[in-house]
C-alpha cells in the first residue's frame, strides 16, 4: 500500500545518503541565499500528468533573481519511472538546487531543446560536475525554460516509492512558491483537463494558501526536510 511505503519517511530522512547529505550541507554553507524582508509564502497541491514526456512536466514555477525561491516535494509511486517538473527562469545567473529524499534517485535538469545540462550520476562527466556546481550555488544558466527529470537510478526497483523534495533558488528571495506533487489518478493520462483547468494548476500566482507545515524564514535545510511532513 502507498500509504504504508509513505510511513517509513521518517526513517529514511534519518538515513540520507552521502550525495543527498552534501546538497543540504551546501544550503547550511550558502550565505547568498537569504530572505529579504516579510517572505510571501505561496502553495499549491496539483495531481501528475500522468503522460511519462516532458510534454506532461508539473509547472513549478518562474524563477527570477533574487525574488523567488521555488520548491517542490512528490513521490516516485511504485511502478513510476519519470517525474518532469518545468520552470522558467527570467535572467542570466548562478542558480542552486537543494535536494533530499531517498537513496538511489537521479536528478538530471534539462533545457529547452531536451539537452541535458547537470545530471546527479556520478559517471554524468562533465554533466555531473555540473551537477555538482548546482548544489554548491556555482552554475550559471541562461534565460529560458528549464526541465527538472526525477527517476531512479540503474538497478533500483520500480516497486520501491521514493520521496524527495527539491528546491531551486538565485540569490536571494522575498517569495516562497511551494508545490506538492500527488499521485494522477489511475488511467488519467491528463489529457481531459480543459485550458482553464491546466493554467489554473500550472499558475503558481494563483496559490491556494501558506503551507503551515513548512513556515515562512526557514533556511533551505529545514524547509527541505520540513517537506516530508507532508507524506506522514
Amino acid at each position: 500500500m502507498a500509504d504504508d511505503a509513505l510511513s517509513g519517511v521518517n526513517s529514511m530522512v534519518s538515513s540520507l545518503n552521502a550525495s543527498i547529505n552534501n546538497a543540504v550541507e551546501a544550503i547550511k554553507k550558502s550565505q547568498s541565499n537569504q530572505a529579504v524582508g516579510d517572505v510571501k509564502e505561496y502553495s499549491k497541491t496539483v495531481k501528475k500528468s500522468g503522460l511519462t514526456t516532458t510534454a506532461g512536466a508539473t509547472d513549478i514555477g518562474v524563477l527570477a533573481k533574487n525574488t523567488t525561491r521555488l520548491n517542490v516535494a512528490s513521490t516516485l509511486a511504485p511502478n513510476d519511472k519519470v517525474d518532469f517538473y518545468k520552470f522558467k527562469v527570467t535572467q542570466k545567473g548562478e542558480m542552486t538546487m537543494g535536494q533530499v529524499g531517498d537513496d538511489g534517485l537521479r536528478v538530471q535538469v534539462m533545457n529547452k531543446l531536451g539537452r541535458v545540462m547537470a545530471d546527479s550520476d556520478p559517471k554524468a562527466g562533465d554533466d555531473y560536475k555540473a551537477f555538482k556546481q548546482l548544489q554548491a550555488g556555482n552554475l550559471t544558466v541562461d534565460k529560458g525554460d528549464y526541465t527538472l527529470r526525477v527517476t531512479r537510478d540503474k538497478g533500483q526497483s520500480d516497486k520501491d516509492p521514493k520521496n524527495y523534495a527539491m528546491q531551486l533558488v538565485m540569490g536571494n528571495y522575498s517569495q516562497d512558491f511551494d508545490t506538492v506533487a500527488k499521485q494522477p489518478a489511475k488511467g488519467d493520462t491528463g489529457m481531459a483537463l480543459t485550458t482553464g483547468q491546466q493554467a489554473t494548476l500550472d499558475g503558481l500566482n494563483q496559490a491556494i494558501g501558506s503551507m503551515n507545515s513548512i513556515p515562512t524564514g526557514q533556511t533551505g535545510t529545514q524547509k527541505l526536510m520540513g517537506s516530508f511532513s507532508l507524506f506522514v
